[in-house]
């Protein structure tokens, strides 16, 4: 059986968690020190989803902030995304909205997860957003996280895996 490669990008604000999502996944390390990333950072992780191996290719886009806006060349040849919130924080949200917008406009309809992060600041979430019931109706999975307790972030990665798996892809060797 061959190994499909997909390209997953990591989207959202600045300092949503993006980055510790990534390393919490590939690396099993969690830090408390805060880096920016500046422009991409490329990580592959091998899994399977059903019977198929997949290579993700992980792709942490710089977070969006109001000096600065994703570009869309960074998203050529994505198979689906992680689309990162931070809850304590509104303005993550109606980032993550423009975001899931700007990739429906520029490359179709791609499945993403909602990754609500920081589940363990969760008592310092600001309350229901009309704009995250807009998410959650397109996710393919809404799931609460948090790299420092390493909550839901394989789950995360591992609903959007299976979505990149064709059920009917014929392999020819």
């Amino acid at each position: 059986m061959s190994i499909l490669q997909r390209k997953v990008c990591m989207l959202g604000s600045y300092a949503v968690g993006k980055t510790s999502l990534v390393r919490r996944y590939v690396d099993s390390i969690f830090s408390e020190t805060y880096t920016t990333t500046i422009g991409v950072k490329i990580d592959k992780k091998m899994v399977t989803a059903g019977e198929q191996q997949l290579s993700l290719v992980l792709w942490d886009v710089y977070g969006e902030d109001s000096h600065q806006s994703v570009v869309p060349a960074y998203l050529r040849g994505l198979s689906g995304y992680i689309l990162v919130v931070d809850p304590t924080r509104e303005t993550t949200v109606q980032s993550a909205v423009k975001l899931h917008q700007m990739v429906e406009t520029n490359f179709g309809n791609k499945p993403f997860v909602l990754a609500l992060n920081k589940s363990d600041l969760k008592d310092q979430w600001i309350g229901e957003q009309r704009d995250l019931s807009y998410l959650e109706d397109s996710a393919i999975a809404r799931i609460e996280t948090s790299a420092k307790t390493d909550t839901g972030v394989d789950e995360m990665f591992d609903n959007l895996a299976a979505a990149l798996v064709p059920s009917n892809e014929v392999v020819l060797e």
